[in-house]
């Protein structure tokens, strides 16, 4: 990801910094060729010799600093500042004997290639603080606010800001566009897959379905299974992540089961990690925008997800069915687990707990009350089960 990026902003900014460091030079001679002219005005001739030769050899020798945003650094920015507000400030050093009133500073339009740097390196925030300086230098150099000097500096202000505002624009606009171009990418890959797939493996797991529910016996579990393989596998490319049965014997029960990792930090979408849960015998339902929830909080919600859909693998049978719905409410998120199994009888949570079964009160109310939610299980004998899930956006796994 960071040499992507470096990429993208290569090639939306590689012509802003030819056209800065073309500035820089052709700004040099003018400033060069400017004092030459001036030079009986001088009163101190020397001061302005050793300050173009300083500036001669700074702008060519910096010119591989100008190439990209990555070899200008900010210490680069702060040396470039520097030596044009050297130049304002020791205007008047060279004009002391002659000072010119109005006229221009030693540097002259140099200066403004300093702060044109700082608007591509960092936007129009680093503009900004690179022009006030140089507003307050060229205030001090002529002593008082006069009204050219002043359009000068707000023209400056202005024209820095609005060029580090585009770049920042640009910028945006290029990621935007990358982005668009990998979907677009992937879509195609995606669909030229899907073409090939459905020609010969989704057909043939259909077949050894039908197959195995006409035979019966060990080979109706294997039409079965592939029935379940064949739900994920078109689900995988039709746009979604693999499915994998929860429910299934040998399917990958720890996939979040074991929440945590190097990824806590940040954010991610419970539904990717809801997804693999999906599968012939259970249903997910969820928004159409991604149910963002912190790292570690979504693993939690997820393993508990899992764990009821354990609890109805193993109580409400091989048959049943069970439905996941994913609610994205304005300060919670709620994901309720229904099945279709024969319920739990009254009294047989409080019996399990007491003979040391605590799945239902760790692996699903613990982990939810870590969180700073709550677990919620309705369930009537002969109508199934239902387990209602909250938790706050705000949640972090490890809270109490």
């Amino acid at each position: 990801m960071p040499e992507r990026e470096r990429v993208i902003r290569m090639s939306v900014e590689l012509p802003l910094w030819r056209a800065l460091a073309g500035y820089r030079v052709l700004t040099m001679l003018y400033a060069i060729g400017l004092g030459i002219t001036r030079h009986s005005l001088f009163g101190r001739p020397w001061v302005a010799v050793c300050y173009f030769a300083v500036l001669f050899v700074w702008t060519l020798a910096t010119l591989p600093r100008v190439r990209n945003a990555v070899s200008c650094t900010k210490r680069f920015l702060a040396a470039d500042l520097a030596i044009a507000l050297t130049g304002v400030l020791i205007t008047p050093l060279a004009d002391s004997h002659q000072p010119v009133a109005g006229g221009p500073t030693l540097p002259s339009i140099w200066t403004e290639g300093a702060v044109l740097a700082f608007a591509i390196k960092g936007g129009w925030h680093w503009a900004a603080v690179a022009s006030t300086p140089v507003a307050l230098a060229n205030l001090v150099e002529r002593g008082h606010p006069a009204r050219d000097t002043v359009n000068s500096l707000i023209l400056v202000w202005v024209a820095s800001l609005a060029i580090g505002y585009v770049v920042e624009v640009a910028r945006a606009s290029e990621r935007t566009l990358a982005r668009a171009l990998e979907i677009e990418a992937a879509t195609r890959e995606r669909e030229r897959l899907a073409r090939d797939i459905h020609d010969s493996v989704l057909q043939v797991l259909a077949m050894v379905q039908r197959r195995g529910a006409v035979i019966g016996g060990e080979a109706a579990e294997l039409g079965r299974l592939a029935g379940e393989q064949e739900v994920a596998l078109r689900t995988l490319v039709s746009g979604g992540p693999l499915p994998v049965s929860r429910m299934s014997p040998g399917a990958a029960g720890a996939v979040v089961r074991g929440a945590g990792g190097p990824d806590d930090e940040g954010v991610v979408d419970l539904c990717t990690l809801l997804m693999p849960f999906a599968g012939a015998r259970v249903s997910l339902a969820e928004p159409g925008a991604p149910v963002e929830l912190p790292a570690s909080a979504a693993r939690e919600l997820a393993a508990a997800v899992g764990a009821a859909l354990d609890n109805v693998r193993e109580h409400a049978g091989e048959g049943a069915r069970a439905w996941i719905l994913v609610e994205d409410e304005p300060d919670e998120v709620l994901v309720t687990v229904r099945d279709d199994g024969p319920g739990i009888p009254e009294g047989r949570l409080a019996q399990a707990e007491g003979e040391g079964r605590l799945g239902v009160a760790q692996s699903i109310r613990g982990r939810l009350r870590d969180l700073g939610g709550s677990a919620e299980l309705g369930s009537v004998p002969g109508q199934g089960t239902e387990v209602e899930l909250k938790v706050p956006k705000n949640a972090k796994a490890g809270r109490r």
